[in-house]
């Protein structure tokens, strides 16, 4: 078999997220319930029983893709694809730029599916940091300095996963700066836009700011909508279509009933509720993950995220990351992701953005451990 490096987060995800009492794994807030979602309008149960179970549009149904590009300043349907999840736009999208060898730049920390493809397709790495002494802000003098003519691709995730931080106005005009200086790329991995713990207003998009940008959206982080399995891709007309010819080998469609249900909740009246609750299950969340971590001195230490429903958490226990989460696992059936599926050890991603109740029991359990630790 050919040589082939694995999800490690998606791979340890897979096998144990549905084996335990506890899964404070996840990246997105509480999934929505179905009769929650189409609570705005009973027409919407008769439209939905109306559906031919048929192919949709492959490229998306045009309802949703006209709710998709209403929420990038200058786009329109064509500059859509709606595919399988943000992941199939990020692989899709990364195969279309490059070529073995072609040089990319990533962003680290980051959700490491980009990471992983170049090293399976055999382009050429090279990273800039989030730097935790500076508050996860990006070190910009590094990725002016790695950056080349031979770049290519600089790929980003803005809001961050795992650290939650969102890049200032000025950040992101001095990444597209650098961009420009070598004609390169920029994927811009966008699916926490709307999570904001902080603030109101969104997170603005790369996509507009720069004509090389692909901009990558999600139903599932910031919509409670994972099982949708819907994402897509924002980009320039001849980008798309080029991206497109690739989904046609890969998924060829996301299912009717997937678009159809996205198409509501991205439409501007229930796009604003799911915001709100996704914010609520957010902003109640994180202080009590915050007072659980003070409750343990000099135990942790964390940058308090801006958006998503994680933290990444720095500890400060004898004990390797990946070990302490396979303790928590079998010893406590609680699921958290280990810092070295980052390359960061020391460190745990955890979700806040559940229900106080199953959130508390989850922190509970993982005090259990704590405490047997320090024995």
């Amino acid at each position: 078999m050919s040589k082939f490096q694995p999800f490690l987060m998606e791979r340890w995800m897979s096998k144990f997220e549905q084996e335990v009492d506890f899964n404070l794994s996840e990246s997105g807030v509480h999934p929505i319930l179905l009769s929650e979602l189409l609570s705005d309008d009973p027409d919407y149960i008769n439209d939905l029983l109306a559906t031919d179970l048929n192919y949709p549009h492959v490229e998306g149904i045009p309802e949703l893709r006209e709710n998709i590009a209403a929420l990038y300043d200058g786009a329109t349907t064509k500059n859509i694809l709606v595919t399988t999840g943000a992941i199939e736009a990020n692989y899709n999208a990364t195969c279309t730029l490059l070529n073995p060898n072609d040089e990319i730049v990533i962003m680290l920390p980051n959700y490491m599916q980009i990471w992983g493809i170049a090293q399976n397709h055999g382009f050429k790495i090279k990273e800039f940091h989030l730097l935790e002494e500076n508050g996860w802000a990006p070190d910009l003098i590094e990725l002016d300095k790695i950056v080349s003519k031979k770049t290519k691709l600089i790929a980003i995730c803005n809001p961050n996963n795992p650290t939650g931080y969102i890049l200032n106005e000025n950040e992101m005009d001095s990444i597209i700066a650098i961009a420009d200086r070598v004609n390169a790329w920029i994927l811009a991995d966008e699916v926490y836009i709307g999570a904001e713990r902080l603030r109101d207003d969104e997170t603005p998009s790369f996509f507009g700011r720069y004509e090389k940008v692909i901009a990558i959206g999600s139903m599932s982080k910031a919509y409670g909508l994972p099982g949708l399995r819907i994402g897509w891709a924002v980009a320039p007309t001849e980008t798309i279509k080029d991206i497109w010819a690739r989904h046609e080998y890969t998924t060829i469609s996301a299912t009717m009933l997937s678009n159809k249900l996205a198409a509501i909740a991205l439409s501007p009246k229930v796009r604003q509720r799911i915001i709100q609750r996704t914010r609520n299950f957010i902003r109640q969340g994180y202080p009590i993950l915050q007072r659980w971590m003070d409750s343990h001195e000099n135990i942790f230490s964390v940058i308090p995220s801006q958006a998503a429903a994680i933290a990444f958490v720095r500890y400060h226990l004898d004990i390797n990351s990946t070990e302490f989460a396979e303790r928590l696992r079998k010893e406590k059936s609680v699921f958290i992701v280990p810092g070295d599926h980052f390359g960061m050890d020391k460190f745990f991603r955890i979700s806040f953005g559940l229900p106080p109740d199953y959130l508390t029991s989850g922190l509970n359990r993982i005090h259990e451990l704590i405490m047997e630790l320090k024995k």
